[in-house]
């Protein structure tokens, strides 16, 4: 005879949110103790997560939280299979319980960060991902975070699909005035619409350079109306050739968006200008959404053709 009821297994779905016939088999199990049964649907959820580790999660969110007192922000990428699932109320709350628990203990990698108790539960962060995998159903992965601490500035775009950190160089009370809240939100959105891989030059790694020089000359070279020309006059056309790779990638050579008229480090420094202050751009942060994973390519005319052929 069964040890529980129609209601008590109800109570532990609205507890878990697992399926109802899942619930009567962890209680079945548990022989009708509730705790009991909330850990064995909690080590299935283990054993669930595992299953669907190898299924490609290149949907999510990227999200970002800043601290009460505004001096630091964490941003945050999680995957999942679905971008249904990303507008999951349940899977926002939970990012946004992670995001707590990076700002209440600064972890320095992934792995620190898994190990972890979350912010607000007994479990660990690594524990509370699996139990989510399992009540959701879909592979979910934690891909990366970064913390900035300072006169910080974010932006996030498309509900989640692109994070901007900014952090500004400044002194505490001018990170306050109208002007260079303007001015750092402008360079965020200018971050996000332009996606400049370094903040200047002298950040760019010499392998980089040493790439793209390599690059410009064998195409300058493969020109047949440079054959004659001389290896100086090569060198100073590559030369200006790299300066466009600068103007491109690095975010304060970068024409500004709002006025082509100007780089963003100009812009940057008319604001200076107008408030009679110290100010730059001392870092910045972009996450893309999903950016560098494969995504699963689904072939729907072989799919129907299966669906026929039984």
């Amino acid at each position: 005879m069964a040890k529980f009821t129609a209601k008590d297994v109800a109570d532990l779905r609205a507890k878990t949110n697992c399926g109802m016939m899942e619930c009567k088999k962890a209680l079945d199990a548990a022989d009708g103790d509730v705790e009991g049964a909330i850990k064995y649907l909690r080590e299935k959820g283990l054993a669930v997560a595992a299953k669907k580790a190898d299924r490609i999660a290149a949907e999510g969110i990227v999200d970002i939280m800043v601290s009460e007192d505004g001096k630091t922000a964490v941003m945050i990428e999680v995957n999942a299979e679905t971008d249904f699932v990303a507008k999951n109320e349940t899977f926002v709350a939970f990012v946004k319980d992670i995001e707590k628990t990076i700002l209440a203990n600064k972890p320095a990698t992934i792995e620190e960060l898994l190990a972890l108790p979350m912010v607000g539960s007994e479990f660990t962060v690594e524990a509370s991902l699996k139990d989510k995998i399992f009540t959701i159903g879909e592979n979910m992965n934690i891909r990366r975070f970064v913390v900035v601490e300072g006169n910080v500035t974010t932006y996030i775009h498309g509900k989640g699909a692109t994070g901007v950190i900014v952090k500004m160089d400044c002194a505490d009370d001018v990170a306050k005035k109208d002007a260079v809240a303007e001015c750092a939100k402008n360079v965020a959105l200018q971050i996000a619409a332009m996606s400049p891989s370094y903040l200047a030059k002298e950040d760019v790694p010499e392998s980089v350079i040493e790439n793209e020089k390599e690059i410009i000359l064998t195409q300058i070279k493969n020109d047949p109306k440079n054959a004659s020309k001389p290896e100086a006059i090569l060198d100073k056309m590559a030369a200006g050739k790299l300066g466009k790779f600068y103007d491109n990638n690095c975010l304060l050579f970068q024409a500004y968006v709002k006025d082509d008229s100007f780089t963003v480090g100009k812009y940057v420094e008319s604001v200076a200008k107008e408030i009679g202050a110290d100010l730059s751009v001392a870092a910045f942060v972009k996450y893309e959404k999903g950016e560098g994973i494969a995504k699963r390519e689904d072939d729907f005319a072989a799919e129907i053709e299966k669906l026929v052929k039984g």
